[in-house]
């Protein structure tokens, strides 16, 4: 355990200088010192520092409130970069923000061979390309975050990826040794909790599930406005919850998965059973476009899917109590047709109470929040040189 010697003191006061400014400004030093607690003499100190690194600049003069004119402090966002990326099963999403989030380039590439070499070979091409896109910056690109869809550790190594039929892979090794740049890697849906907290629906919420529906289902979980990890960093695996006992086979090796019954993996599957589909290349895109054009047995079968995600989601709801459940990934675009089955099969399950208090919303950030929680990932892993928690 730290002692609190005077580096560390002054670690945590330029901690709390840096982030009034990230959320605060324009801010004057005598406004900070107001919000703070911290002395004049110190916060001017500290924002010195802050400006000698090109993360805070002034912006000139402010209104007065009877005394001398204030001096406007702002954070620096376009001091530097990040690339986030959402690998996902048949696609990769890939954003380059500035240092609060704000897009500034996304490129999105689908893909058809999960191999290694193809989707490795695909992330060294579509990070390339952003590099070539990124502004001129004193600190240019400060890190890469990759959410993956699969079981990650806490040194990064992809330990499984049912959909991509992967093990025990080093992606953060291969694309640190290509671009010389510090690489987090976290699990998808954990990533998307994280975006959805820092960008998202979780603002306001200390305690929330976010449920990501892909090809799979995971789960990111928020207590007390910090990602939950559990032992070894796997926690959140609830897609592979058991709603059948004796159900279909899933990939992970047991039956009656959760996923096997509500993901965009068990609707393509349904689909190509409907009648009105067949002979037809059935994709997610496909079938949305077709409800629209008010496909009855499509529309029926979102109806279906959604009473699926109703039943994994009475489970959570009567296993954690959270303050929200946010339903993200692709599926945040089927709210129209899904909300209602979804609604219904909670109503009919959950205690009164826990129904009544619930709070249940779809991504505002929709298939953006697993990219964007991995760019904050980095942007954090960046600052942590200037900051310091304290629990």
């Amino acid at each position: 355990m730290k002692t609190g010697d005077q580096l560390l003191v002054k670690k945590i006061n330029k901690s709390i200088v840096l982030h009034t400014l990230q959320t605060v400004s324009p801010i004057s030093r005598a406004e900070i010192s107001k919000l703070t607690g911290l002395n004049k003499a110190t916060v001017s100190t500290l924002v010195s520092e802050l400006m000698d690194k090109d993360l805070v600049k002034e912006i000139g003069i402010g209104k007065s409130s009877g005394g001398r004119k204030p001096v406007m402090l702002y954070f620096n966002q376009t001091a530097g970069y990040s690339i986030g990326i959402d690998l996902g099963v048949n696609y990769i999403l890939a954003i380059l923000t500035d240092l609060k989030g704000v897009i500034i380039e996304r490129e999105v590439v689908e893909v058809t061979d999960t191999s290694k070499k193809n989707v490795f070979g695909i992330l060294k091409t579509i990070i390339t390309n952003i590099l070539e896109l990124v502004p001129e910056s004193p600190y240019g690109v400060v890190g890469i975050g990759i959410g993956v869809p699969g079981m990650t550790n806490k040194e990064g190594t992809i330990i499984f990826a049912p959909y991509l039929n992967w093990k025990n892979v080093d992606l953060k090794g291969y694309i640190e040794k290509e671009f010389q740049l510090p690489v987090i890697i976290e699990n998808e849906a954990k990533a998307g909790a994280h975006g959805e907290k820092i960008y998202g629906s979780g603002q306001n919420a200390p305690n929330f599930i976010y449920v990501s529906i892909g090809m799979g289902i995971g789960g990111g979980i928020i207590i007390d406005n910090k990602l939950y990890h559990g032992k070894g960093g796997l926690a959140g695996e609830i897609g592979h919850t058991i709603i059948d006992a004796y159900g279909k086979k899933c990939s992970c090796g047991n039956r009656g998965c959760w996923e096997m019954y509500g993901s965009e993996n068990a609707l393509l599957k349904q689909a190509k059973l409907l009648t009105s589909l067949e002979g037809k290349d059935i994709s997610f895109e496909f079938l949305i476009h077709e409800a629209e054009k008010g496909n009855i047995e499509v529309i029926n079968l979102f109806h279906n899917i959604g009473e699926y995600i109703g039943i994994g989601l009475t489970n959570i709801m009567n296993t954690f109590n959270p303050d929200q459940v946010i339903i993200g990934n692709r599926f945040s675009r089927l709210e129209s047709w899904i909300a209602n089955s979804i609604h219904r099969v909670l109503q009919q399950r959950l205690y009164p109470y826990f129904y009544e208090s619930l709070d249940l919303s779809f991504s505002q950030l929709g298939v953006l929040s697993c990219a964007l929680g991995s760019t904050s990932f980095s942007i954090e892993n960046f600052f942590s040189q200037e900051k310091v928690t304290v629990t």
